[in-house]
Parts: C-alpha cells; structure tokens; sequence
C-alpha cells in the first residue's frame, strides 16, 4: 500500500544549492539522546503495563513465565563472557595479558590519519565528496516539492527536485515520520531564531500528522534523526530533566498549549513569518510562535473538526477556518474574545481558501462535491442564512483538495476522490470547466500549483495510488484556448507535458489495493488511528 496524502511547493532560490550532511556533534548527540530515552522509556512502561494487565486478567501468564525463564536463561548465557567489565584493563590482564581480552589490544593498534599512511593498504582513498557534492546540487532554476507518503505503513515526507527545463523529477532526500501525514506547510524562516527580519531567510517545513505534534524539519540538512523542533506535548516532555518515576500520559484534554488529537491543516503567515496557525480534530485553532516553539494563542470557534484553515492574504491577523460542523470562520486574531463572522453551508468543509487576486472573496470546498464562492463583506445574520456568489457541482464526489493558481487570475484546479483531476475558467458570469482528466494517481489527495512566474501553470497532482505528477497545464489544448493572452509560447513538439515519478514495484494497482489505499486521508483518519 502507497498513498501521497499531501504536497508542497518550495519557490525557486530557498534551497541551499549543496544541503549540508547532518552533522552528528556533541551537542546533537545530547539533544537526540534525551529525545530517543523518552520514546525509549514510554515504550519500556507500555510493554511492563501490557504484561502487567496480563498477569492481573490471568491471560497468558504461561507464556509470560516462559519468556521470563528464557531471558534467564538467555542471561545465564552470557554470564560466562563477563561483557560489563570487558572494557577494565584488569581483566584483560588476569585472562593473560592486554591481548587476551575481547578487543584489549585495541589501544595497541597504530592508528594512521590516511590510508595512503598505512603501509598494509594497497588501494589508495577514493574522494567521493565532489560526487556526492554533486548528487545533492540544487539549481537555482529548480523547485522542491514536498511530498507526505504512507508507504506499507511507513510514514515519511519525500522532498522531490523538479527540473522544469529538464522534464525530470526525482527524490532528493526523505524524512522519516512518526505518524500519517495530513498536512505540509514550508517555512521560509529558520525556527527558534530570536530575531527575524525581512532579510532572514530559512528553508523549513512544518509537517502535522495523525498525532498531536507538529514536527518542523530543516529542508537543506540530509539524513537528519530527529526533527529540529517540536510544537506540542512531546516538546515539553523532552524539556523536562527530571527523571520519571512513572509514565506521564498524554493529556486528551482540550487545552491552550498543545494539540490534543491529530493536526488536519497548516498555514503559515508570509507577513508575520514568524506566525504559524494549525487546526485540529480537537476542534481547536492554535497560534504558534516559530521563536519560541510555543502556542502564542488557543481558538474555539468550532463545534467539530477544524479540517482547514489559511491566512489571509492582505490583512495579516485574519484567518479564515472551516469545519466539519459545516460552518466557516474569518477571525481577526487579535480579538480572540470578538464576535467573528461566519458562513454556513450544505455538507462538511474539506477546504478554504482565500482568493489571492481579490481578497474580498474566498472559495468552500465540501464533502459532496460543491465548490462555493463567497463574499467576505457580506457576512450573515445567520450561518443558515449563507448566500453565495455562486455554486458550483464541481465533482460527484468529495472534493479532496483545490487550488487557486497564484499567477493567472481565474485559474482553478480542483481534485476530487473520483480521481479526476478538473481545471476550471473563473470568469465574471461563474466558473465553467476547460478540462477533465485522471492522470492516474488514484484517488486525488492534492493538488496545488507552483508558486513561481516561470513555473506558472505547473501544477502538482498526487492521490492513493502512491504517484506524483507535473502537469504542464499550459501543454494543453483546451487551457491554451481559454487563456489565451496568459500562457508562454510553445516548445518542443507541442505535446502535452506531463512529468512523474516512476511508481516503485510495491505499489499495487489492483482492486484489493484500490480499497486499500483509496481512504481519504483526512475523512478517514479516525478509522486508521483506530
């Protein structure tokens, strides 16, 4: 089973063109080592609960004798080799000498600084730097997209190089992940940095899962163990020297600091950088400061899951949210205690998102396929009492996922759970489609357009079926006809444009794995936790 759940562009210019090696120091060493002996310690005191709650239910008390005669067994065993005190040099002496032990004459071994020093070494060093330099290059003229996969139940975040000029697209590194991704944001400022100005430049990216955390990576480090910050629970858990005379659970109840239960959207605010939003199945809104990695602020303005929220794109303190409960909200997050306006409509939000060519207006995607189109002044009296600018029956299905191309006003994409892809002409009368497609990815999870002029009409498609597409959207007939004035010249053999990632051998396209993989990842993540 493979399935991409959700994708991100980065612009062109942010990647390091040569991310660093991870650098495992001292100070890394310490940092990680407290955060693996707390999963470590959590695990040990689930196992000892379990077999505790056996022995109370008197279900399989044998079975626990028996793995408890055989580690003493096992211990029996290894009794006769000593290994704690292999490393004291009295013992090597009493077993006949510093050569006698297990590894004593180490401190015996002459130690050359290169292999050309060592006389019994034939084969002279290989530099492998420049190619490995070279293998991890990042052009100016490239773009990452970032890709949140659950491959055999293994979760990790793939970070993709797309060469535009080039045709090509391929994994540059992945991040290993604690739970189902739901949701990707990149950051364009470094974290926990105390200053940030409008020259502070960073390459990170914020990745909420099925659990309560928020995981923040640095895109331009390869191989790293453990991310860079963490917003929530686990965070101040890992603060915490004390040692733990017992478990201490992780808190279900509601509260202002941390989420409680899984993270379904991400927004970061691209005027206060520093300002990241999330929404949760919690039912809450939290504020988070990237300086401090702690919640600024705690919202509640919704009776149920809080599916997505995004951040205005002129006014700067408003977010706009929307919620299973069917309504939406556009909040100014300074006056928390203030009576925000809200919107409802028919069925369950999927998504929202501000018109980025007229931010008086923003766009309600929902559950039974609906695409509504709403004027922010004109709020109602009552949520029932919602009138749209207009309607749309987009997809006979739940609509996934939707974007607003942020270069060609008008241009709309909208991927559905009947795996097709559908691009939509925003003119004055309403929204009419240009084209329809599957492009094979199963059921379509995302889709979102590049960010860059060059790039423009690129967009990024990927669902159930484990796959990544770039579509030239500017290759194809019918959005060459219906933006005329806006798509580049055509090159090559004028044939459609369209670049993916080969699928690796365990994706599976048969029914059984349709069933498998075609759960939307945000509908049906009660069922996976469960």
């Amino acid at each position: 089973m493979s399935m991409i759940t959700a994708t991100a562009w980065v612009p062109r210019g942010f990647a390091a063109p040569f991310p660093k090696k991870y650098d495992f120091d001292e100070e890394e060493f310490a940092r990680i080592s407290q955060l693996a002996k707390l999963q470590l310690d959590d695990a040990k005191e689930d196992l000892e609960e379990a077999q505790n709650d056996k022995k109370e239910h008197g279900t399989g008390a044998s079975a626990t004798a028996s793995k408890v005669q055989s580690t003493e067994d096992i211990d029996d065993d290894l009794k006769e080799f000593d290994l704690e005190h292999y490393d004291d040099d009295d013992r090597g002496q009493e077993e006949g000498g510093d050569t006698m032990a297990m590894f004593g004459n180490v401190k015996n071994l002459l130690y050359h600084q290169s292999n050309e020093e060592d006389p019994y070494i034939t084969l002279p060093d290989q530099d492998e730097d420049d190619d490995e330099r070279e293998e991890l290059q990042i052009l100016a003229t490239d773009n990452l997209v970032l890709a949140g996969r659950l491959e055999d139940e293994i979760a990790h975040l793939e970070v993709y190089v797309y060469e535009d000029e080039a045709d090509n697209l391929y994994v540059h590194h992945d991040i290993m992940l604690p739970a189902i991704p739901l949701a990707v944001e990149w950051i364009d400022v470094p974290v926990g940095k105390s200053v940030i100005d409008k020259d502070t430049r960073g390459n990170f990216v914020a990745v909420g899962t099925m659990e309560p955390d928020i995981e923040l990576w640095d895109l331009d480090v390869v191989d790293s163990m453990y991310p860079n910050a963490i917003l929530g629970q686990g965070a101040e858990d890992a603060k915490d020297e004390k040692p733990r005379k017992k478990k201490k659970k992780k808190s279900k109840k509601v509260n202002d600091a941390y989420h409680v239960d899984a993270v379904l959207s991400l927004t970061a605010n691209r005027h206060h950088r520093n300002l990241l939003a999330s929404s949760s199945a919690d039912k809450t809104i939290k504020l988070w400061d990237l300086n401090t990695t702690k919640a600024a602020k705690s919202y509640s303005y919704h009776t149920d899951k809080v599916c997505s929220v995004t951040w205005h794109p002129k006014e700067s303190t408003v977010l706009l949210s929307g919620s299973y409960d069917r309504t939406i909200v556009a909040a100014d997050m300074r006056a928390p205690e203030g009576k925000a306006p809200r919107w409802g409509v028919e069925s369950d939000v999927e998504m929202v998102r501000w018109d980025p060519h007229d931010p008086n207006f923003f766009y309600v995607a929902t559950e039974n396929g609906v695409i509504h189109y709403h004027d922010a002044r004109n709020a109602p009296a009552d949520p029932s009492g919602s009138k749209p600018v207009w309607i749309l029956q987009a997809h006979d299905e739940s609509i996934s996922s939707f974007d607003i191309n942020p270069i060609i006003p008008g241009f709309l994409a909208s991927g559905s759970t009947d795996k097709q892809v559908k691009l939509w002409n925003i003119q004055p009368t309403g929204p009419s489609m240009v084209v329809s497609r599957d492009l094979g990815v199963g059921k379509v999870f995302s889709t979102t357009f590049a960010p860059d002029q060059e790039v423009g009409f690129r967009l990024a498609v990927a669902g159930s079926k484990g796959a990544v597409q770039i579509w030239d959207t500017s290759t194809n007939a019918a959005v060459r006809s219906a933006f005329a004035t806006k798509v580049p010249k055509m090159k090559a053999d004028g044939k459609e444009r369209l670049v993916g990632l080969e699928e690796s051998d365990t994706d599976s396209d048969s029914e059984e794995g349709e069933d498998a993989e075609d759960e939307d990842p945000d509908k049906g993540w009660e069922s996976m936790e469960e």
